[in-house]
This record gives C-alpha cells, sequence and structure tokens, in this order.
C-alpha cells in the first residue's frame, strides 16, 4: 500500500493540524478560484474519513494551522494579516496578531512553535525582488498593478534603481526599490527598519504580544519548523523570472533561520548576489543591487540546501521516532507555475522529498497521486504520514488560471514506506562534477588539473577539506554553496562515478 485517498472534494486547501488525541483539522484557502466559495474554511477529519465543519468565514488566503493549548492557530493572508486563536469549545476566533503586511505577492504565513513558547511565522514579500511592476496583474491571487510597497526589517539605504514599465495609462512609469508602483526614492535614501515587515520571520507570545523581529530577508519562507535539537528551518521560495528586476536559474532554498540574520533578499539568494553569472538572463544581463550599503547589513546567510528552480519546495514535516528516518524532514514541492514565474518549459517537482539533515542530502519518496503537495503532517501515533493537495491548479500560456473547485484532497501513506526513499540522482563526474570546478581550474593547475577525473578521484579528501574548509575555491569566487558541496561528497561516497 501507497498512497490512498483519504477525504477528497476540498477548495483549495492548504494547511493541516494534528491534535494530541489524533485528530486532524484541515484549512481550505478560501480562494475564490472556478467557482469555489469565497472565505477560509476549518475542517475536523474524523477517524472515518468524514468531516465536519468548525469554523468558516476567514480571510484569504488562509496559509497556515497549527494546534496549541487545545485551540487552533490560525495563519490569515488576507489584508491585512491576522494570527487568530480559534477555541474549538466556545467555536469563536480571538485575534492575537493583527496589521500585518498584505495585499501583495505574497503573505502572512504558518505559525510554528518554538522551544521557548513562542510563535514564529514568517511574512513574505510583497513583491518579485522588491521593485513593484506590472507582472503583479498575472498573480491569480492579486491581479493588480498598483498594491502595497515591501518594508525593511532592519535599516537600509538605497541605490539608483529605477524600474520602467507601463502605467494604467498606458504610458512609461518609473518605480524605484520598497515605493508605490509610480513613486521614486531618491538614491541614499535611508529607510528605517521596522515591524511588522515583509519578507521576514517574526515571532511573538502565544497571546499575541511582544511581536518583534526575528530575521530579515526570506522572500517567502513558506514552510518553517523546529528540529528537535530546536534549530528553525525554513524552505524560501527563490526569485522568479518576472517582473522589473528578473532573476533567472534561482532556485527554492532550505534555510537554517537565526536570529539576527539577514537573508540577502532582495539583492542576494541563497548567499549568491544578484549580479552572479548564475541568475543572468540569456541575454548575459546582470541585475544591479537596489542596496547601496550592503555593509549595514550582517553578511547574506547561505543556504543549507537547494531545490531545483520552480520545485516551489513548501511546507515539511519532521519524521517522527519509530520511523525509518527519523529526525529527517518530508516536504511537499507544489510545483512550478509557469509561465507566470518564467519560461514555458516542462513540469517541475509536484511530489514529496525527504531531506537528510545529517549532510543535507535530497532524496525522492515514491508518493504519486496529488496534484499540487503543500502540506504534510505525520499522525499522533507515527503510522501515517498524511499530505495535503491543493488540487487541480495551473496557467495557461496567456498567464490565466485554470483550476477546478472541490479538486483538493487529503491523502496518506504508511509512514513505513519512507523507508524506501532514495538518492534522487547518480552523480557522474563529467556531468556533475567537472562543471562545478572547471572555472578554478586556470588557478589550480600548478597543483592539480580540476577538469581530470584521475586527478580530482585521487585528491577527493583534500578537495572536500578545502571547500567544508572555504579554503577553496580561490578568491575572488565566492564558496560553494552546501548543495554543491553535498554533491561532491555524494559524488565520492558512489565510489567516484566518471
Amino acid at each position: 500500500m501507497t498512497m490512498q485517498v483519504f477525504v477528497d472534494g476540498f477548495n483549495f486547501p492548504t494547511s493541516i493540524a494534528v491534535a494530541l488525541d489524533g485528530t486532524l483539522y484541515l484549512a481550505e484557502s478560501g480562494l475564490a478560484f472556478a467557482g469555489a466559495p469565497p472565505g477560509g474554511v476549518i475542517w475536523r477529519i474524523l477517524a472515518d474519513g468524514r468531516r465536519e465543519r468548525v469554523f468558516d468565514g476567514l480571510r484569504a488566503p488562509v496559509n497556515g494551522l497549527l494546534w496549541h493549548a487545545d485551540g487552533l492557530i490560525i495563519s490569515e493572508g488576507g489584508h491585512p494579516g491576522r494570527i487568530l486563536r480559534l477555541d474549538l469549545d466556545r467555536g469563536d476566533c480571538q485575534v492575537l496578531v493583527d496589521g500585518l503586511p498584505g495585499f501583495g505577492n505574497y503573505h502572512t504565513n504558518m505559525v510554528a512553535l518554538g522551544p521557548d513558547g513562542r510563535f514564529y511565522f514568517s511574512q513574505g514579500a510583497m513583491t518579485n525582488t522588491a521593485v513593484m511592476g506590472p507582472d503583479s496583474i498575472d498573480l491569480a491571487w492579486l491581479g493588480e498593478r498598483e498594491h502595497n510597497a515591501d518594508i525593511p526589517g532592519y535599516d537600509i539605504e538605497l541605490a539608483d534603481v529605477v524600474g520602467i514599465s507601463p502605467g494604467p495609462d498606458g504610458q512609461p512609469t518609473r518605480t524605484g526599490a520598497f515605493a508605490p508602483f509610480g513613486s521614486v526614492h531618491p538614491p541614499g535614501t535611508r529607510l528605517p527598519g521596522r515591524t511588522p515587515c515583509t519578507a521576514a520571520v517574526l515571532r511573538c507570545n502565544p497571546d499575541g504580544s511582544g511581536l518583534e523581529l526575528f530575521a530579515w530577508g526570506l522572500r517567502n519562507a513558506y514552510g518553517l519548523g523546529f528540529l528537535p535539537d530546536g534549530r528553525l528551518l525554513a524552505t524560501d521560495q527563490g526569485a522568479d523570472v518576472r517582473g522589473l528586476r528578473p532573476v533567472w536559474n534561482c532556485p527554492d532554498f532550505l534555510y537554517e533561520v537565526k536570529p539576527g540574520a539577514w537573508y540577502g533578499w532582495p539583492d542576494h539568494f541563497g548567499g549568491l548576489a544578484i549580479d552572479h553569472p548564475r541568475f543572468r538572463g540569456p541575454d548575459g544581463r546582470a541585475q544591479s543591487p537596489v542596496l547601496a550599503r550592503h555593509d549595514l547589513l550582517p553578511p547574506p546567510e547561505r543556504a543549507v540546501l537547494e531545490f531545483d528552480v520552480n520545485a516551489c519546495a513548501v511546507k515539511f514535516a519532521v519524521i517522527p521516532p519509530g520511523v525509518a528516518h527519523a529526525g529527517d524532514l518530508v516536504v511537499a514541492q507544489f510545483g512550478d507555475e509557469r509561465p507566470m514565474t518564467g519560461p514555458a518549459g516542462p513540469q517541475v517537482a509536484r511530489n514529496l522529498v525527504r531531506v537528510a539533515v545529517a549532510d543535507w542530502s535530497l532524496h525522492s519518496v515514491t508518493a504519486d497521486g496529488p496534484l499540487r503537495p503543500l502540506d504534510v503532517a505525520f499522525s499522533a501515533d507515527g503510522a501515517w504520514l498524511y499530505v495535503v493537495d491543493f488540487g487541480a491548479f495551473e496557467f495557461t500560456a496567456a498567464k490565466r488560471i485554470e483550476a477546478r473547485a472541490g479538486s483538493g484532497r487529503l491523502w496518506r501513506m504508511p509512514a513505513a514506506t519512507l523507508e524506501q526513499t532514495t538518492m534522487m540522482t547518480r552523480v557522474s563526474f563529467e556531468r556533475d562534477i567537472a562543471p562545478l570546478f572547471v572555472q578554478y581550474r586556470a588557478s589550480m593547475l600548478w597543483r592539480l588539473d580540476l577538469s581530470n577525473y584521475e586527478d580530482m578521484k585521487l585528491n577527493a579528501d583534500m578537495i572536500l577539506s578545502q571547500i567544508d574548509s572555504q579554503s577553496m575555491p580561490p578568491p575572488p569566487y565566492p564558496p560553494m554553496t552546501p548543495t554543491q558541496i553535498v554533491l561532491f561528497k555524494a559524488w565520492m561516497q558512489q565510489g567516484f562515478p566518471p
């Protein structure tokens, strides 16, 4: 037995929570695609697969659901964003945090309970890369050119970067970073950090008091959760090929989120600057940074793992004790939204993956069935893995939505099947390793030839030590990413395939 439908007929669900007694709760987003009724709904899922409506009328999109102290913590992404507490005994909602940034590209996202007893949640960016443009019209949940601008979490100074696009009257309109459409801050403008802000992880007390910024520069950290050792992890959706600052070949990321850190947005992604060759378009043009003084900020953090470009890595669950690969992550990958987010191409992801936290390697999970996996959770006894499937949702060549109301499902599979996960790719020197090192070849020829298979195989242990310590690559090249290092380790572990 593998994946099976447990409950179907949902309208674009996003979230699942598991009570201590094993009861399941599921949230519908409330997005009114394809004739679905507007307003988020909370359902109680019974053991036999029947469902009971618990609460409705929530602001769309509902992005998160957390079981806490015999109630449910709900993330409302609608403008303004809010964090609510649903009292299941009384059947009413209390607003814990109100006035969160909204009406933009992304929203208030899920809440995770920290080991300190506080609530941690992410706030998505209002734009792709800080400059508002006509691409927002193509976002089905927004559909507006003019919306709220991004809000910095730390003090920043702006560079002289301006985008030009047609305004509502068809005339060229100049727009700057962190500004409303049609407005430009003068170069050198200093904007103070504010709380709440966008592109951030925030935290508060369980009663909503004490709201504060935890970390800034995560573009849209849709999935958030703690490891058993207390580390906070976040999936962050990489920048898209759209708008006035398109970024090419930008993957999604997994970060360890640390207090007071900067994760690079809007000028760095995964630790690499936006003008890095990797992010340039087919014409070779690089985007310029919108921040003039990166020295005012902490160094941009590197990701511990990169997912595929357009994978749309979303929520995850930690595999519980007693199950194969306990302590690792099962991550839902919603999949590409092309051509809205990038050039047309084959479908990407729409699946589950396992992340091994010991070495941050990526492994496939056999879980056929869900159309758009969005959330995952284990049953209270650890026997089942539940998968929330958003349902049928695609973009046409004209960037219009094709969706089907009632196509959302709750799937489940025996947790024991996770034992069958495998490393996602077989690494080869010619295809994977040589391209990583060829750019450094000339500066290392005095010692070894980085394009030569035998040289690399013979010196693999030394090379691994050098790239782990960031002594290699040599300046001015940036350090290798954690994903690149994992790839090199996998090549060694697999016996140096040629």
